[in-house]
């Protein structure tokens, strides 16, 4: 196994491999930026060319900062989507050690409940969802989206680290009790470090659908204040005209952020998915 991986050979068809998917994946949002950076005539005419003297343009980038507040749709969505992954993971976390280390009637079943969401999804109940949030007054409010994602996303959360959370070992956190650390310091301190891949696994899985989303945002908090990027995109989006210059340029510094993110968790990420496949 130690010849096999050290053999250049399969190190460089590996690399080979990557790249390929590098490159398909990325693709899309290549033509997105190329063609925010073009006419209108030109996005038409040669979609995939890249822009050149006579077809460059910023118009897009103009009409986006000049209509609308981006800079506050940009901060709403930061916002909305770093809060509710925080609770997300937190939450998630916690119901998923307690699942996996403490044995109580009724066990398999609260598992099941909380993974429910899975199967289920939050969407059905958008009209009892309104309903809530205008009875608590949380229309109009981000604290309404980061409510939902963080309820949402919960589910496949304590799916999958309940399962990492069980092969944590036991004698690392008997050895933390006999040491006299409280349950809250052995989660913290000794577990949450050890299922890092498996937290950026969660979080990577939720943040796409949350930065993404727009049947949320349109429902529970459509107002000017409270816009989130990808509801602020479609100002420019008409039933008859539609201006491909902004829509592209919207989407192509939205995409960004998601982008960087994933750079940033994209180790953990895979440490998290190839955890236990290959021994």
């Amino acid at each position: 196994m130690n010849k096999a991986r050290r053999n250049p050979l399969n190190t460089a068809a590996a690399h080979l491999i990557l790249l390929t998917y590098t490159v398909i994946a990325l693709f899309p949002v290549f033509v997105i930026l190329i063609n925010s950076f073009k006419t209108r005539k030109a996005i038409f005419r040669e979609p995939l060319a890249l822009p050149s003297a006579e077809t460059f343009s910023t118009i897009g980038y103009e009409t986006v900062f000049k209509q609308g507040d981006f800079f506050l749709y940009f901060q709403n969505s930061m916002i909305v989507t770093v809060c509710s992954l925080f609770f997300i993971l937190l939450f998630g976390a916690m119901a998923a050690f307690a699942l996996a280390e403490y044995r109580f009637r009724g066990n398999t079943l609260m598992g099941l409940y909380l993974a429910l969401g899975i199967m289920i999804p939050i969407r059905i109940g958008t009209v009892a969802i309104l309903e809530m949030m205008v009875a608590t007054g949380l229309v109009n409010t981000l604290l309404a989206l980061i409510l939902v994602y963080t309820a949402q996303g919960l589910p496949l959360a304590v799916f999958i680290l309940s399962e990492f959370m069980k092969q944590v070992s036991d004698d690392l956190k008997n050895a933390g009790r006999i040491d006299g650390l409280s349950e809250y310091t052995i989660f913290f301190r000794l577990v949450l470090p050890l299922v890092r891949p498996a937290m950026a696994t969660v979080a990577v899985f939720n943040m796409i659908p949350i930065w993404n989303d727009l049947w949320f945002p349109l429902i529970l908090a459509p107002a000017e204040a409270t816009k989130t990027l990808t509801l602020g995109s479609q100002v420019f989006i008409g039933q008859f005209v539609t201006d491909w210059n902004a829509v592209l340029s919207a989407l192509s510094m939205a995409i960004l952020p998601v982008l960087i993110l994933y750079v940033i968790f994209s180790r953990q990420l895979i440490r998290g998915i190839t955890s236990g496949a290959v021994k």
